[in-house]
Protein backbone atom coordinates (compact mmCIF):
# COMPACT_ATOMS: atom_id res chain seq x y z
CA UNK A 1 0.00 0.00 0.00
CA UNK A 2 1.64 3.20 -1.10
CA UNK A 3 0.48 6.67 -0.26
CA UNK A 4 1.07 9.67 -2.42
CA UNK A 5 1.93 12.89 -0.70
CA UNK A 6 1.98 16.36 -2.16
CA UNK A 7 5.50 17.59 -2.54
CA UNK A 8 6.46 20.62 -0.48
CA UNK A 9 7.06 22.71 -3.61
CA UNK A 10 3.52 22.18 -4.85
CA UNK A 11 1.80 22.92 -1.54
CA UNK A 12 4.03 25.82 -0.44
CA UNK A 13 2.65 29.32 -0.81
CA UNK A 14 4.36 31.67 -3.20
CA UNK A 15 5.75 29.01 -5.54
CA UNK A 16 4.38 30.06 -8.91
CA UNK A 17 7.01 29.21 -11.50
CA UNK A 18 8.62 25.86 -12.23
CA UNK A 19 12.38 26.40 -12.40
CA UNK A 20 14.03 24.48 -15.24
CA UNK A 21 16.64 21.87 -14.35
CA UNK A 22 20.06 23.46 -14.83
CA UNK A 23 23.42 21.87 -14.12
CA UNK A 24 24.67 23.18 -10.79
CA UNK A 25 28.16 24.46 -11.49
CA UNK A 26 28.94 26.64 -8.45
CA UNK A 27 29.53 24.84 -5.13
CA UNK A 28 29.82 26.57 -1.77
CA UNK A 29 33.30 28.11 -1.50
CA UNK A 30 33.45 29.32 -5.11
CA UNK A 31 34.73 32.82 -5.85
CA UNK A 32 32.69 34.69 -8.43
CA UNK A 33 32.62 38.16 -9.98
CA UNK A 34 30.15 40.84 -8.98
CA UNK A 35 28.44 42.16 -12.12
CA UNK A 36 26.73 45.27 -10.75
CA UNK A 37 27.80 48.77 -9.76
CA UNK A 38 27.62 48.40 -5.96
CA UNK A 39 31.39 48.57 -5.48
CA UNK A 40 31.97 44.87 -4.79
CA UNK A 41 34.40 43.06 -7.11
CA UNK A 42 34.72 39.45 -5.88
CA UNK A 43 32.16 37.41 -3.97
CA UNK A 44 32.49 34.12 -2.10
CA UNK A 45 29.53 31.73 -1.98
CA UNK A 46 28.70 30.65 1.57
CA UNK A 47 25.20 29.24 1.14
CA UNK A 48 22.36 28.43 -1.27
CA UNK A 49 18.76 29.36 -0.48
CA UNK A 50 16.30 26.48 -0.78
CA UNK A 51 18.94 23.81 -1.39
CA UNK A 52 17.87 20.39 -0.17
CA UNK A 53 20.72 17.97 -0.49
CA UNK A 54 22.17 14.78 0.83
CA UNK A 55 24.33 14.21 3.90
CA UNK A 56 27.90 15.44 3.32
CA UNK A 57 27.15 16.67 -0.20
CA UNK A 58 28.41 20.21 -0.77
CA UNK A 59 25.53 22.55 -1.68
CA UNK A 60 25.84 24.05 -5.13
CA UNK A 61 23.99 26.65 -7.18
CA UNK A 62 23.20 27.46 -10.80
CA UNK A 63 21.94 30.33 -12.93
CA UNK A 64 18.89 31.99 -11.38
CA UNK A 65 19.52 30.72 -7.85
CA UNK A 66 19.49 32.99 -4.83
CA UNK A 67 22.65 32.52 -2.78
CA UNK A 68 24.30 33.90 0.36
CA UNK A 69 27.63 35.58 -0.37
CA UNK A 70 30.43 37.32 1.45
CA UNK A 71 32.14 40.24 -0.28
CA UNK A 72 35.83 39.31 -0.62
CA UNK A 73 37.11 42.26 -2.67
CA UNK A 74 35.69 45.73 -3.12
CA UNK A 75 34.78 48.84 -1.15
CA UNK A 76 35.96 48.74 2.49
CA UNK A 77 32.40 49.33 3.79
CA UNK A 78 31.11 46.33 1.78
CA UNK A 79 33.96 43.93 2.56
CA UNK A 80 33.25 41.07 5.00
CA UNK A 81 29.50 41.74 4.75
CA UNK A 82 27.15 38.80 4.31
CA UNK A 83 24.28 39.44 1.90
CA UNK A 84 22.04 37.68 -0.63
CA UNK A 85 22.83 37.59 -4.35
CA UNK A 86 21.48 36.14 -7.60
CA UNK A 87 23.64 34.18 -10.05
CA UNK A 88 23.33 35.58 -13.59
CA UNK A 89 26.16 33.71 -15.41
CA UNK A 90 28.02 30.41 -14.99
CA UNK A 91 30.93 28.85 -16.84
CA UNK A 92 29.62 25.31 -16.56
CA UNK A 93 27.55 24.54 -19.64
CA UNK A 94 23.88 23.75 -19.21
CA UNK A 95 21.25 22.55 -21.64
CA UNK A 96 18.26 24.65 -22.57
CA UNK A 97 14.82 23.25 -23.30
CA UNK A 98 15.27 23.71 -27.07
CA UNK A 99 18.38 21.50 -27.03
CA UNK A 100 21.09 24.19 -27.20
CA UNK A 101 23.96 24.24 -24.74
CA UNK A 102 25.12 27.51 -23.23
CA UNK A 103 28.07 28.49 -21.04
CA UNK A 104 29.53 31.91 -20.26
CA UNK A 105 33.11 33.17 -20.00
CA UNK A 106 32.89 33.76 -16.25
CA UNK A 107 30.79 33.15 -13.17
CA UNK A 108 28.94 36.26 -12.01
CA UNK A 109 26.27 37.36 -9.56
CA UNK A 110 24.53 40.57 -8.53
CA UNK A 111 23.86 41.73 -4.98
CA UNK A 112 20.30 42.19 -3.72
CA UNK A 113 18.66 43.31 -0.49
CA UNK A 114 16.96 40.78 1.82
CA UNK A 115 13.60 41.97 0.42
CA UNK A 116 14.64 41.12 -3.16
CA UNK A 117 15.44 44.62 -4.49
CA UNK A 118 18.61 45.20 -6.51
CA UNK A 119 21.41 46.98 -4.60
CA UNK A 120 22.95 48.37 -7.78
CA UNK A 121 21.37 50.25 -10.65
CA UNK A 122 23.23 48.71 -13.58
CA UNK A 123 24.29 45.17 -14.57
CA UNK A 124 27.51 44.74 -16.52
CA UNK A 125 27.73 42.06 -19.21
CA UNK A 126 25.19 39.52 -20.41
CA UNK A 127 22.52 37.91 -18.25
CA UNK A 128 21.24 34.35 -18.78
CA UNK A 129 17.63 34.20 -19.96
CA UNK A 130 16.79 31.75 -17.15
CA UNK A 131 17.78 34.30 -14.49
CA UNK A 132 15.89 37.09 -16.27
CA UNK A 133 12.70 35.00 -16.43
CA UNK A 134 12.81 34.14 -12.73
CA UNK A 135 13.74 37.67 -11.56
CA UNK A 136 11.90 40.45 -13.47
CA UNK A 137 13.90 43.20 -11.74
CA UNK A 138 17.11 41.65 -13.07
CA UNK A 139 15.65 41.67 -16.58
CA UNK A 140 14.77 45.35 -16.25
CA UNK A 141 18.25 46.41 -15.14
CA UNK A 142 20.20 44.27 -17.62
CA UNK A 143 21.40 45.60 -20.95
CA UNK A 144 21.85 42.21 -22.66
CA UNK A 145 19.88 38.99 -22.14
CA UNK A 146 21.20 35.82 -23.79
Amino acid sequence: MSRRYKSRAVSAKGVQVHKPKITRGLPVGSRINCADNTGAKKLGIIGVYGYKGRLRRIPSACVGDMIVVSVKKGNPELRKQVMPAIIIRQKKQFRRHDGTWIGFEDNAAILITPEGELRGTKINGPVAREAAELWPRVAGASSMII
